[in-house]
């Protein structure tokens, strides 16, 4: 069967270079199980695939909507622990299965396509002129869809990247639907200051943003 869904692959930035990877490799994990449960509550529809290890230092995942893609994405990235941080290829095209392997099916279709080449594309990108990209979106045929989806990836990545580790637990937090006065007893904070936070952070922006485009994607 052939459907239309966005693939994501993800790889560890620097992961050669990380003092203890079998500890790195836990902590994705557990934070992707997160990510993975939020995705699930939020859009419990057939069609979503939980981020999985795959081989080396990759991920992969695919979602029913590009909406739900770019939440996922975003989550994954404000629930890294702090010192690791993933890149994010996504495609949104066609997905079959092929065959059955060990751990389940075995898909092909040009999502997956897409997604290698988007992820390439990134990591070539953040490599020249926007060293805080992480994510890159690919498509066929609908440049200006990629590229107002390219357009919120760069920015949000640039102010993710920016976030000090707390701003991205806070934003991170709101995301899960945690009430500001929950996150300023974990923090140790004020609420006023978990607010403060979120705002000049440009964590409640970047939600609205992501919420906006979930609802119409």
């Amino acid at each position: 069967m052939v459907s239309e869904r966005a693939a994501v692959i993800v790889d560890i930035v620097d992961s050669k270079k990380l003092d203890d990877r079998p500890a790195a490799q836990a902590a994705i994990e557990a934070a992707f199980a997160g990510v993975d449960e939020l995705i699930a509550h939020d859009a419990p529809s057939s069609g979503t695939e939980p981020l999985v290890a795959t081989v080396g230092d990759e991920f992969q995942a695919v979602y029913p909507t590009l909406g739900s893609a770019l939440e996922a994405t975003l989550a994954a990235r404000l629930a890294l622990p702090e010192g690791i941080d993933c890149r994010f290829g996504i495609g949104w095209g066609e997905l079959r299965e092929v065959g059955r392997g060990t751990r389940g099916a075995v898909q092909d279709g040009s999502a997956w396509w897409l997604a290698r080449a988007a992820i390439e594309e990134a990591h070539d990108r953040e490599d020249s002129r926007t060293p805080t990209l992480r994510s890159w979106f690919a498509t066929d045929g609908d440049a200006r869809l990629a590229s107002a989806v390219n357009a919120y990836l760069l920015t949000r990545d640039h102010l993710v990247s920016a976030m000090s580790p707390r701003a991205r637990r806070l934003t991170y937090g709101t995301m899960r639907g945690r009430l500001q006065a929950e996150l300023a007893d974990a923090e140790g904070i004020s609420q006023g200051a978990v607010s403060q936070s979120l705002r000049r952070s440009g964590g409640m922006s970047v939600l609205t943003a992501t919420a906006a485009l979930k609802a119409a994607l």
